[in-house]
């Protein structure tokens, strides 16, 4: 078919193993470090939080991870996820390029989040867990891990990030309606939100210090374990669903990429898309396709932060990791993009970075929201806030490529639908969204209360 805009994949062709790409890297990602002794940390000193079951995959050296059929049952309700061209919007821009999006916002929940929620729920419930803690920016990852413990039967606990719960009152109506609890963060709930609001009683909150109250919650319980919807290494595994079915939709369409884009906050719907592309081409020893993590300039971790060993929550509740970090200090303003306010990055992302097989970009939110709406209006699909910085670096790219006549092939991860971001593209049409930046000044005090470990930080 000349001008076919779809490619489907039977539900015969899920993927029936997570593919990890860590056994393929050149340079591991440097181990996480006990804060107490600042040495390697041990599988068991993350028993207090975590599942034995997603322990062994955190720190497994294995390449491919089988997919349980109780995870492959729950997958099916919406995976394969579509593979799109996006004819319209080529023709909008008179581009020369070929532009592709895989579709994560076809789930249930609405984004890519249920790829690993779905798993670490069936680990948790596996292993005798009762209760999920977590913490959630945009709702995405809160209203995917209700989901998942509804189906598995588990308590959940929610800690959105203030700013967040206040913008998007019906992400919050929407994990109450799959049973969880929800308490705006900083709460008094916990020590850590506590201590937050003593210091700033009307503080915006942060994905750091939500995490820090989810932690805090987790261990205080016998029962319950923290759950984490980006970042560490397991996760990151079972996002890879997105790469491996792509590079079969890819392969119907008769394309292979030049470019692979997606947001990044924490980094897991963008490796879920870039790693097996990336670990085909150190596999084949040749270099894959230019795969680029786009970030807001409001929180620019990959782009100005530094390389270095920092906590990942606010109160130094976590391990120590070695990743791109903004210093967890750090508060990013209240920009409309939740799920992209995080001071850090996975360790395996900051790797790739550090190693150059990847590339990190920024965009503003007035741009942003510019491109939102005009990818909305040639394709008809409305995206997330976060999504939309992936279409924003897209647009560029296809713009470069009409004025220079080339006619690269342009992937995609559209990692959610925005129907609960109305608010937001209500204050952006009505002309009351700015752009945020902060200071040089304002980063480095955040950077300069980073741990001094291991020879210190590196850019």
């Amino acid at each position: 078919m000349k001008d076919r805009i779809r490619y489907d994949l039977p539900e015969s062709e899920i993927p029936t193993s997570w593919y990890n790409i860590i056994p393929d890297l050149p340079e591991a990602p440097e181990p996480p470090l006990n804060p107490a002794t600042e040495q390697a940390l041990k599988p068991d000193d993350l028993a207090p939080i975590f599942p034995p079951s997603l322990i062994d995959q955190e720190v497994s050296s294995q390449k491919y991870i089988d997919i349980p059929g109780e995870i492959l049952d729950v997958y099916r309700l919406w995976r394969p996820s579509p593979l799109m061209r996006a004819r319209r919007l080529e023709k909008l821009l008179d581009t020369t390029a070929r532009i592709y999006y895989k579709n994560e916002g076809t789930s249930p929940a609405g984004s890519h989040k249920p790829n690993t929620a779905v798993a670490q729920a069936y680990f948790n419930s596996k292993d005798g867990t009762r209760r999920l803690t977590t913490e959630t920016g945009a709702g995405q990852w809160g209203s995917a891990l209700a989901l998942a413990s509804s189906f598995f039967d588990l308590d959940c606990t929610v800690f959105m990030v203030r700013v967040s719960y206040d913008q998007k009152p019906y992400r919050r109506s929407l994990m109450q309606v799959y049973g969880s609890q929800v308490f705006p963060s900083p709460s008094s709930n916990t020590e850590a939100g506590q201590a937050v609001l003593a210091d700033n009683p009307d503080s915006p909150g942060s994905l750091g210090i939500a995490i820090s109250e989810a932690v805090e919650d987790a261990a205080g319980d016998p029962h319950a374990c923290y759950s984490l919807g980006s970042v560490l290494n397991h996760v990151l595994i079972h996002q890879s669903v997105i790469g491996l079915e792509a590079k079969k939709q890819m392969a119907l369409a008769g394309d292979e990429p030049d470019f692979l884009v997606g947001c990044c906050g924490g980094g897991s719907n963008f490796a879920g898309l870039a790693l097996p592309y990336i670990g085909e081409s150190l596999t084949n020893g040749q270099r894959g396709p230019r795969a680029i993590a786009v970030e807001p300039a409001a929180c620019p971790t990959l782009t100005r932060g530094v390389h270095a060993y920092d906590f990942g929550d606010s109160a130094g509740m976590t391990p120590l990791v070695k990743m791109h970090t903004l210093g967890h200090d750090f508060v990013p303003s209240g920009f409309h993009a939740g799920g992209l306010r995080y001071h850090g990055s996975a360790p395996l992302v900051s790797q790739l970075i550090k190693s150059d097989l990847i590339e990190a970009q920024t965009t503003d939110q007035l741009p942003t929201f510019k491109a939102a709406i005009t990818f909305a209006r040639a394709e008809g699909v409305l995206p997330a806030p976060e999504s939309a910085h992936a279409i924003r670096t897209v647009i560029d790219l296809a713009e470069d490529a009409r004025e220079n006549g080339t006619e690269p092939a342009i992937l995609m991860c559209l990692s959610g639908h925005g129907h609960f971001d109305l608010g937001a593209y209500e204050a952006y049409l009505g002309g009351e969204l700015e752009n945020y930046t902060h200071p040089k000044s304002e980063i480095q005090a955040s950077l300069d209360q980073l741990p001094d470990i291991r020879g210190g930080a590196s850019r």
